[in-house]
């Protein structure tokens, strides 16, 4: 495959979706009788031998767009800190990102009691995420100011053993319903 911005990839017939072969940009394809050489600017070259040639196309695919994802955690960050009620009744925000020594905890809320609540958002659960959020709330802990600090492990899936881990530590964990969230409709979130 050759591709517009110079890079030539080598791929198998056996349906792996990384390359044998390849030589990024910039470069440059000489093209001989039966052999494509292929040279960066570094003098390497990449020569691939032409026994039978099938099928020879070529597809403009216009403008690059780039990549655009949805549902990432910074978007499941942001809807949650909009809709902080979904963690319970009378949650207050207090701050996105807030800032520790460690890092920043994704969410700083406070319960309908006043009690401190940080909040770690994953898109995908697992024990890493309880471990994080372990982390911080030992450090935010010997705040006075902060303590005591209750924490919500809040994600699309939860792995069963992260699920464990989290009720060990006293974190409750809460599965996000990315759709409800964001269309906002109806509030389906299952509390763990």
């Amino acid at each position: 495959m050759v591709k517009a911005d110079g890079s030539v990839l080598v791929h198998s017939d056996g349906g792996s979706y990384k390359p044998l072969n390849w030589m990024s940009p910039p470069c440059w394809l000489i093209e001989e009788p039966g052999m494509w050489v292929v040279q960066n600017k570094a003098g390497e070259k990449l020569i691939i031998t032409l026994d039978e040639l099938l099928h020879e196309f070529k597809h403009e695919l216009g403008v690059d767009p780039g990549l655009v994802k949805d549902g990432v955690e910074a978007h499941l960050q942001e809807l949650l800190a909009e809709h902080v009620t979904t963690l319970g009744e009378g949650w207050k925000l207090v701050r996105r990102e807030f800032p520790t020594a460690i890092g920043p905890v994704d969410l700083m809320c406070r319960d309908s009691e006043g009690v401190s609540v940080a909040v770690e958002i994953k898109r995908r659960g697992e024990i890493d995420g309880v471990e994080q959020l372990t982390r911080y709330l030992e450090l935010l802990n010997r705040d006075p100011l902060l303590a005591p600090v209750k924490g919500v492990f809040a994600a699309q899936q939860i792995k069963p053993q992260a699920k464990v881990l989290a009720e060990d530590r006293g974190i409750r964990c809460v599965t996000l319903d990315y759709d409800a969230l964001r269309g906002t409709e109806s509030d389906e979130f299952r509390l763990f």
